[in-house]
Order: C-alpha cells, then structure tokens, then sequence
C-alpha cells in the first residue's frame, strides 16, 4: 500500500489500528531455576512425570484419550476425516490435548495437497518450535529445530492463508507461548518420585532405616585398618540388599548397632506420597478418585467423578483445540463449525436426560420450541 493510499483511508476512517507492540522475549517456567534438584528443563521435566510416574502419566492419558474420542460434529465429512486421521502414527487430536495440557502450546502444520486443499494436519512438538517475533513482536515466522535442521515456516501461505494453528493456554506473562499444567506439577512428582525411592531403598534393605556399628570395648581401643576393612566387606557381602533382607547379624565382641535414622513410620513417607499423587491430579484436571487415590474424594461415585471430569476438564479442552483448528482451516471451510457432540458422550447420559425430562414437562412450550431447546431440527 502506497503513503498517498495510505493517507486516504486514513481520512476516511478507514485505515486498520496500530497493533499494541508485544514483548520479544521469552519468560516461560522451563528456563527458569528450580530448587533443590528439581529439572529445569522441559524434556527433564516429562522425563519425570511421564516415564518415571504412573499418577502422571495416568492422568495426561485419560485427558487426551478422552478428548481425542468426543464425538465432533459441525464439519464437511471431508473435514471430519481430516481431523480424525493420523498423521506419522500419532492421533491428532490426542497429540494436541498432551501437548497443551503438559506444555500450554500446541501447533499444528497444514499441509497441501495437489488440489491447494489441505490433506494433512500434523502436530508439531512444542519444545521444537521457536516463535520468530517481527520489530513490534508480533509473530514473523515459526522455527522448528529437530536436531541440527532447523525448518522456518511463515505464518500463512501466499494467499494469506495459515500454515501454522497455534494453540495455546492462557500465560500471564508471556505474550506468545502457552502455560502449561507440567510446571505446577513438578514439585508434587518429584516428591512423588523421591518417595517412591525412599520406599523401595527402605525394602531393599529388609525394611529397615539404615545404622551404624558402633566398637567399644571398654579400653578406649579402636579398630584396626585391617579390621575395619573386613567388617565392611562382610556388611556389603552378607547383609546389604534386597536377597539378604531379614538375615540375622553375628556381632564380636565390643560391637553394637545402633540406629541412626528415624523409622518410616515417624517419617510418614505413605501419607506424603498420596498427598503428592492428589496434588498431581489436581494440577491436570482429574479427580483423585478415577486414578484409584484414597482419601480426600469429594464424588460420591465413580460415575460423579467421571461427569466432572468431562465437564471440568476434557470438554473444555477439546472445545479450545476444536475452535482453533475450525478458526485456521476456515479459508477452506468456511461454514464449519466444530465442536463436541454432546449427545454422544456417554458420561453425560445422565445430564441429557434430565434435561429431556424437563423440556417434556414444560406443558407451556409448544412442540418446535422444544426442539430448538433440545438442538434438534425443526419439524417441516
């Protein structure tokens, strides 16, 4: 656009507002210090919660089986497939739930086919892609670094089109990257984890906190380097590990063992572990109850449990990563619609049909009305 074109629709109201200027670095929770030794990085920090946690990695699985098995409604069939399809061997839309909820970023690469209609949606992992800002900040282009190759894709195509969808969570902080629910969860796995340590250490050594053999003869004497060295040899050889747990120990004279550390019952390493693991799923959005945790449960069932979870948790995930991916596949579809079909989830049965009890009954609306109440079309 020339500065005389410019001029003009500027005085006649037409020209588009600046846009606010954006901050151009990056301030997530993944680059910053952690006490203790928690892992600072993201890929340290899935390596502790998805491989090394059972809590954990239970409670992504059934966020992002769940979404990726709600009924989408509101698309072409071309679209429905689309969506639905896997891509490298991967579910989409179960990629993109883990991946939000672990990482608050989500990107999603639209590939063309022949035809200049999209024929594949891939998702791109998060911890690869850099967003690349423009003098204002705003984003100029997309980097994906996998190893020594780095790809730069733009934004859009030549038509204006997106190349990229970028889903994200809200950040409080951050005006292009996503927070996600693996940050707040850390400190509870790796208690979590450091617990389960514990615990197998306490069995590998027959139950037992660890002691000290304390030689005291009566004289003052100590023993001997020669001494020394074999009593710990015995002790490693005869009385150490998991296969010699409950052995009975053959003291001489002048020695005595002595107990040194607390018992585990006095360090309540079992109510601190379910804490944790409560923590955990509170962190991702599932209710204690349907990861087997005892305790604090505030559902009265399992199937109570289930219906919060759908309503608190999957649906409304499923519905930002639908809208999205709906809002960038627009300039093909521009009519769709996407989103859960809540007809068709069977934990909200129960839901749906009070809410037909209730339409039924209402003798003052007339048959049409109900049915708009209720989604359904009206009878020609």
């Amino acid at each position: 656009m020339t500065l005389w074109n410019s001029m003009l629709l500027a005085l006649k109201g037409g020209a588009a507002p600046p846009r606010p200027a954006l901050g151009r670095t990056y301030a997530g929770i993944y680059s910053g210090d952690f006490s203790g030794e928690m892992p600072a990085s993201y890929t340290a920090l899935v390596k502790g919660a998805m491989h090394d946690n059972a809590i954990a990695q239970r409670a992504v699985r059934i966020v992002s089986e769940g979404v990726a098995s709600a009924p989408i409604c509101g698309g072409e069939e071309k679209l429905l497939r689309l969506i639905s399809a896997t891509s490298a061997g991967q579910s989409l839309l179960e990629t993109l739930a883990a991946q939000v909820l672990l990482h608050g970023n989500g990107y999603v690469q639209v590939l063309l086919g022949t035809d200049g209609a999209p024929a594949e949606l891939f998702a791109l992992r998060p911890d690869r892609v850099t967003i690349e800002p423009d003098a204002r900040g705003w984003p100029a282009a997309y980097l994906y670094r996998a190893g020594e190759h780095v790809t730069r894709i733009a934004p859009t195509d030549d038509m204006g089109r997106p190349a990229i969808i970028h889903i994200k969570t809200f950040h409080p902080t951050d005006d292009h990257y996503g927070l996600g629910c693996l940050g707040a969860a850390a400190a509870a796995v790796g208690v979590h984890n450091a617990a389960a340590r514990w615990n197998k250490a306490i069995l590998d050594n027959a139950a037992r906190p660890s002691g000290a053999l304390v030689y005291d003869n009566g004289d003052g004497a100590v023993l001997s380097a020669e001494q020394f060295d074999r009593l710990k040899a015995q002790m490693e050889a005869s009385f150490s590990g998991s296969g010699n747990a409950g052995r009975p120990m053959l003291l001489e004279g002048g020695l005595s063992w002595q107990q040194l550390s607390m018992t585990p019952a006095d360090m309540d390493f079992v109510a601190l572990k379910a804490a944790a693991a409560r923590e955990i799923a509170l962190a991702f959005g599932v209710p204690p109850m349907l990861l087997g945790l005892q305790g604090d449960n505030t559902y009265a069932n399992y199937r109570e449990a289930n219906r919060a979870l759908w309503r608190l948790t999957i649906l409304p995930m499923a519905g930002k990563i639908l809208r999205s991916i709906g809002e960038g596949l627009r300039p093909w579809w521009p009519e769709n619609t996407l989103s859960v079909d809540l007809d068709q989830v069977t934990a909200l049965s129960e839901d749906r049909e009070r809410l037909w009890a209730q339409v039924t009954a209402a003798e003052f609306l007339s048959p049409d009305e109900k049915r708009s109440m209720l989604g359904l079309e009206q009878n020609l």
